[in-house]
């Protein structure tokens, strides 16, 4: 990478990183806060109120990163940032549950996340946009897992309010950091392999296997935002205070990391993805059920919960990947902008079910919804087709490029190697899957310069 596509990969994922806080930071301490506000009469209403946040995010992600194909992608960030920082002080002050509601919902609305992967995009060259991409779901993946051991810690010393406080005063230093950090692009286009292209949308909503993964992606975030609004009343129930739950989350956080690093690269390396992928969806099943059936103890809390994060760690890292290696081509943003809008719609269902059923009929109600989900999906898994040991690849072609696209497409593909290749000449990008052994790079430069 370039200095300028090192600070502009950093900068995003940091950017990406104190969002995402926000989110994730209250996901163990919000449901015992809400209990305590008034109109909070139900679990229902605090289901539904941690829930809203992915409802507005879900309508609005894909719309604001169109938005910003035409006003600019840095001011589509701005406004997105300011009505999140917006979100989060109404939250802090909400004097009951509505009031907390709307405030989830505002912050929702600042949905970006389009928006930054399009302008990391602009600021990234092809053959370096996979390493700019992986900042970011690393920094996801740091995020949430640390947010779960401080959000308690922070609840106790500046309240749950506090943590929407410091949510809205991060949200506008990221804004600052966008403005004065993060370069301004040069020139600023579609990218297909970041971006949602509405034409390629029946393309994907009819590729069974894809829906497959959107399923898979909706299930897990609806099951984990289920389970935040039942457990730490679980945890409460057999003795632990509020102020400890990090000492749960800590240990199992860990140890799922570190399993899910071996797992992925079998899986990856062997060609066993699918293998690894069937079991994590089967040991998420079991973890379900288990806290459906029997949540009778503390020690069974903790069983549960570190085979739960085994599992989610594991499909976390392996779903992005199986998305890129079955899209077409030419329709991997279009693909993540699907995957990314179901993922939203389980945070909110997922919440909102999971508050009504813990009213009704306990906890046994709402990981029972969970369980049925991840059972489900564990049939959708083990029917799916085991997706080739491919990777994309992307090669600029340069400005001055007039040949005909659909010849340079044909043979390219005729290339060993090369499994489908697609000439895009608008964004001036050959897109390739390529075998991740047998493949001659050097062969598809030379190409390439041959038909200049």
């Amino acid at each position: 990478m370039t200095p300028l596509e090192l600070r502009a990969s950093l900068g995003l994922a940091g950017v990406y990183a104190l969002r995402m806080l926000g989110m994730f930071l209250i996901l163990p301490v919000f449901a015992l806060y809400a209990q305590t506000l008034p109109g909070a009469h139900s679990h229902t209403a605090i289901g539904f109120a941690l829930g809203a946040y992915g409802l507005t995010q879900a309508f609005l992600q894909l719309p604001l990163g169109m938005l910003s194909d035409r006003v600019g992608r840095k001011k589509v960030i701005y406004g997105g940032l300011l009505v999140f920082a917006a979100g989060s002080f109404i939250a802090a002050w909400a004097p009951n549950i509505e009031w907390l509601t709307v405030g989830r919902v505002i912050q929702g609305a600042g949905a970006i996340s389009a928006a930054v992967t399009a302008l990391l995009a602009d600021l990234t060259r092809e053959e370096n946009r996979t390493k700019a991409m992986a900042m970011i779901g690393m920094s996801i993946g740091t995020t949430f897992a640390a947010s779960l051991v401080l959000g308690p810690l922070l609840a106790r010393y500046i309240g749950v309010d506090g943590i929407f406080v410091l949510t809205g005063a991060l949200t506008l230093a990221a804004l600052v950091g966008v403005k004065y950090l993060i370069p301004d692009p040069a020139v600023s286009r579609f990218h297909s392999d970041a971006e949602t292209n509405t034409q390629r949308l029946p393309v994907v909503l009819k590729d069974p296997q894809l829906l497959r993964l959107n399923f898979g992606i909706f299930a897990l975030h609806a099951a984990q935002m289920s389970m935040f609004v039942v457990l730490p009343f679980a945890l409460i129930a057999h003795g632990l205070g509020k102020a400890h739950h990090w000492e749960v989350y800590l240990p199992v956080v860990i140890v799922g990391f570190f399993l899910m690093v071996p797992a992925i690269i079998y899986g990856e390396k062997k060609g066993k993805l699918k293998t690894v992928f069937v079991g994590a969806v089967a040991l998420m099943t079991a973890a379900q059920l288990g806290m459906a059936l029997a949540l009778d103890s503390f020690w069974l809390i903790v069983l549960w919960l570190t085979l739960y994060f085994i599992a989610f760690n594991i499909l976390e890292a392996s779903l992005p990947s199986l998305i890129s290696k079955i899209a077409p081509a030419d329709s991997k943003g279009t693909a993540m902008g699907v995957y990314n809008t179901a993922q939203s719609l389980g945070l909110f269902i997922g919440a909102a079910a999971g508050g009504w059923l813990y009213s009704r009929y306990g906890t046994g109600g709402a990981f029972g919804f969970a369980a049925a989900l991840m059972l489900a999906w564990l049939l959708l898994a083990i029917t799916m087709r085991a997706p080739e040991r491919v990777k994309t690849q992307m090669f600029h072609i340069g400005e001055a490029w007039r040949g005909d696209a659909s010849t340079l497409s044909t043979r390219l593909a005729a290339l060993a190697g090369v499994k489908e290749a697609v000439v895009l000449l608008d964004e001036r990008v050959a897109y390739l899957k390529v075998s991740q052994q047998h493949w001659d790079e050097a062969a598809v430069q030379q190409l390439i310069q041959e038909t200049h």
